[in-house]
């Protein structure tokens, strides 16, 4: 199944247009025709099959044929993880974690970040287009880069860890993990969360924890802790 991403196609519709971009994709790459189907969503769960009948490499139109609201997830996944020097390691990172699910991701920008600005507008599409090539139709919610400790400072009703490298009291995620319950993981930059932030999360309960025994980069360890939340709710 091909599935295409458009926010503007809502609920009860029964006709939409495509721009001039995606009627180029439709006509010219995909080759498609008049009666052939289409499905579509909006990032907000809605899947739409619709026909479409006007083919046009500038303008192409469909008839909406049904439209149902996939199910959400039992649980809620957020990671908030600091952005890495080299934007291809995040953006990895983005298009993986979308792919095995996740609902919400914060850029967090710590004591030792060695980059501070992010382009959300390139990390928006890599969301999309992994949204679209693992057939889901909920886009994961990019939030804006936000300070570290105005991040631990915010108020969040679920259970919250911060996985780190020093040498203290830790236990492994997987053990304190729970089925079906919302989570937020800190993952820190290249050179670690400070020992101030650290103390800092531990006073805002969050729960220290370990991924492994090796040392893992940034975008790898948020990546095994997606796995792992998504592994223990499968």
């Amino acid at each position: 199944m091909q599935l295409f991403y458009n926010p503007n196609i809502s609920e009860g519709d029964t006709t939409f247009n495509f721009d001039k971009d995606e009627s180029r994709h439709i006509v010219k790459v995909l080759r498609k025709k008049i009666g052939d189907q289409l499905h579509i969503t909006n990032g907000k769960g809605w899947l739409f099959t619709a026909e479409l009948t006007l083919s046009d490499a500038k303008h192409c139109s469909v008839n909406i044929l049904s439209q149902s609201l996939q199910p959400k997830r039992p649980f809620n996944l957020h990671l908030a993880v600091a952005p890495t020097k080299m934007n291809d390691r995040y953006e990895w990172f983005l298009e993986k974690a979308t792919e095995i699910g996740i609902e919400e991701i914060t850029p967090i920008i710590c004591d030792n970040s060695e980059r501070k600005v992010v382009k959300l507008e390139r990390f928006e599409k890599i969301l999309q287009s992994a949204m679209k090539q693992s057939l889901q139709c909920y886009l994961p919610k990019l939030n804006e880069p936000v300070s570290y400790k105005d991040f631990v400072d915010t108020s969040f009703s679920v259970t919250k860890f911060i996985a780190h490298c020093e040498e203290t009291d830790k236990k492994s995620l997987k053990s304190q993990l729970k089925n079906n319950d919302d989570t937020l993981i800190l993952i820190g930059p290249e050179g670690d969360f400070s020992v101030k932030e650290i103390e800092m999360a531990l006073a805002a309960d969050f729960i220290p924890v370990t991924l492994g025994n090796t040392r893992l980069r940034t975008e790898t360890a948020a990546i095994v802790s997606c796995s792992l939340v998504n592994f223990l709710n499968t």
